[in-house]
């Protein structure tokens, strides 16, 4: 019965960090709802926005030839996508840039967050 107890224990106190790792698998599923606007293949075309390809680490709004709002102009200046940016950003688009274009209302669902990140990471 100790033993028993003391596997739930460390099982529940496990749970929460097992619920925060990346799977870049299922990240690729969540970026089919990206899919509508954005495109994520190396020299792929820009759609409504941006191109994604290599987006982690990347200065932002810095797509030639895509045509950015004028929040995004203002914003990038010294931005770089890094995770936190990204995870802010995707979160809640409108809270980063209240003027920008990007209809998304954001994912809120941590797991899929995480998924998607580690996906975005892997495409570059």
């Amino acid at each position: 019965m100790r033993r028993l107890t003391l596997a739930i224990v460390t099982g529940l106190a496990i749970a929460p960090f097992a619920a925060q790792a990346q799977d870049a698998a299922a990240g690729g599923r969540v970026f089919n709802q990206c899919r509508a606007c954005h495109t994520i293949d190396a020299g792929g075309r820009n759609g409504v926005g941006p191109n994604l390809h290599g987006i982690v680490g990347r200065a932002a709004g810095s797509i030639e030839g895509f045509r950015y709002s004028a929040n995004m102009q203002e914003w990038r200046q010294g931005q770089t996508w890094t995770e936190e940016n990204l995870r802010r950003y995707i979160t809640n688009p409108k809270d980063v840039l209240p003027r920008g274009s990007m209809s998304y209302p954001g994912l809120r669902n941590e797991q899929q967050l995480n998924d998607l990140i580690a996906y975005l990471k892997t495409q570059s």
